[in-house]
């Protein structure tokens, strides 16, 4: 009864347009004032638990990622690596589909945001793509769900902040995500290639072998940046969030002072757009803290882990109602706030039916990536719409056929926890 009382209030203040930070701290605080004996012993409490949790240190890293992507969306280091992956696959059926994925799947390495990767390679490829002769919708619907590799493939902010909610190694789940995301990109790979076939889309020219490593040349700059994050954390040289001030730190070098893209006039413009981002993402985090403290002072979890428990249910049967959920709240919020809320609700059920948390976070992860190329809420739909010019209906509708392939691919990793857990297993041990 307290939990659907709580769920009410929140869809009630949703459903009138609330966003959904200012959502989440108003049900916290009308459901304490009007259905709680809400005392100064519970406000000093619930003001500790928002500040302790802003304090953590993992979280650091989430501003320090925003503002690496963000110098390299300004820069042209997405071009350089767009001119990789043409060189690369642009020879093969549906040549410049196939570079975008993996200009997504390399942006993504060095960003961690879905609608940042999107932006960056969405708009240099679809434009490429309509003036081949592409079909606009085909091109919309390979970009936009292409680009949701950026939270899949680390660093991932959504990772880090299911870390943050869980106590889970940031690490370990960089580490996990990676077969995940590389099998994602084949799997959309594949599919390209076999749909570039029936309908006899363009290929380009096979490139030589000195253009090929000129192509690598130019990138190998953004690419190190790659080497350095995930080499730096898995050497134990530092921590995922010492990785993210570095990438922070080295994406401003080059930018400015390597490849010269950046101004450094226009420094000051950038730092702005990503503490804006930072703190919109702070702003929904503080406030899905006070939703969770709401949440753990009305022992919600414990009881939903008590009725698990009761019910006897099965570990594949708790996973079937864990993506349920997870697609419909997809649709109608954005990762961040999903993660906050339910990583918490969902991570004692799952240990109790020995689901492995690393495992449960990289489920999460890909429902993440449907929700946002699912409407009425899908960021990277939102995108693409601004940047290919169609109407929301419309790039939803391009961007549905994917959701299905996307769907399969949820199936499969739900379903086969190797693919997920035997990366970081090897490296860190079961």
């Amino acid at each position: 009864m307290t939990a659907a009382l709580i769920l009410a209030i929140l869809l009630a203040l949703l459903l009138t347009g609330t966003p959904i930070a200012v959502a989440l701290g108003l049900t916290v605080l009308a459901y304490l004032a009007v259905f709680s004996s809400f005392d100064a012993d519970t406000a000093n409490i619930l003001s500790q638990r928002l500040f302790t949790g802003l304090e953590s240190f993992p979280l650091l890293a989430v501003p320090f990622f925003v503002l690496s992507g963000t110098f390299l969306t300004e820069g042209k280091i997405a071009a350089r690596l767009i001119h990789l992956a043409q060189a690369l696959v642009g020879w093969m059926p549906g040549g410049l589909a196939m570079a975008s994925i993996v200009a997504c799947a390399l942006f993504a390495t060095i960003s961690g945001s879905s609608p940042a990767t999107v932006v960056a390679i969405g708009s240099i490829m679809l434009p490429a793509m309509l003036a081949q002769g592409y079909p606009k919708s085909f091109g919309v619907g390979v970009v936009a769900t292409a680009g949701s590799l950026g939270i899949l493939i680390p660093p991932s902010i959504v990772m880090i902040i299911y870390a943050v909610s869980t106590s889970e190694s940031a690490g370990k789940l960089f580490i996990a995500g990676i077969v995940p995301g590389l099998l994602l990109a084949g799997l959309l790979m594949l599919v390209t290639y076999l749909t570039a076939r029936r309908r006899r889309l363009p290929t380009q020219a096979r490139v030589s072998a000195g253009e090929l490593w000129t192509a690598f040349r130019e990138s190998l700059w953004g690419l190190l940046l790659v080497v350095i994050i995930m080499g730096g954390i898995y050497g134990g040289v530092f921590t995922p969030t010492e990785a993210a001030a570095v990438s922070a730190v080295y994406a401003f070098v080059a930018a400015c002072f390597i490849y010269r893209d950046l101004p450094l006039r226009q420094v000051p413009a950038t730092l702005l757009k990503a503490a804006n981002t930072s703190a919109m993402l702070m702003f929904i985090i503080s406030s899905a803290i006070l939703f969770t403290f709401l949440l753990t002072y009305e022992q919600i979890p414990q009881a939903l882990s008590q009725w698990v428990t009761d019910r006897q249910l099965d570990p594949w049967m708790f996973l079937i109602a864990v993506n349920l959920v997870l697609l419909v709240a997809g649709q109608f919020m954005e990762p961040s706030s999903i993660i906050l809320i339910l990583a918490p609700l969902f991570l004692p059920i799952a240990k109790s039916l020995g689901i492995d948390p690393i495992h449960l976070g990289i489920i999460m992860t890909v429902n993440m990536e449907i929700g946002m190329i699912t409407p009425p809420v899908g960021l990277n739909l939102y995108v693409a719409s601004h940047i290919s010019r169609m109407g929301l209906t419309a790039v939803s509708r391009a961007a549905l056929p994917w959701v299905g392939v996307l769907l399969a691919y949820l199936v499969l990793v739900t379903y086969v926890p190797a693919i997920s857990l035997w990366l970081p297993n090897l490296l860190y041990g079961p």
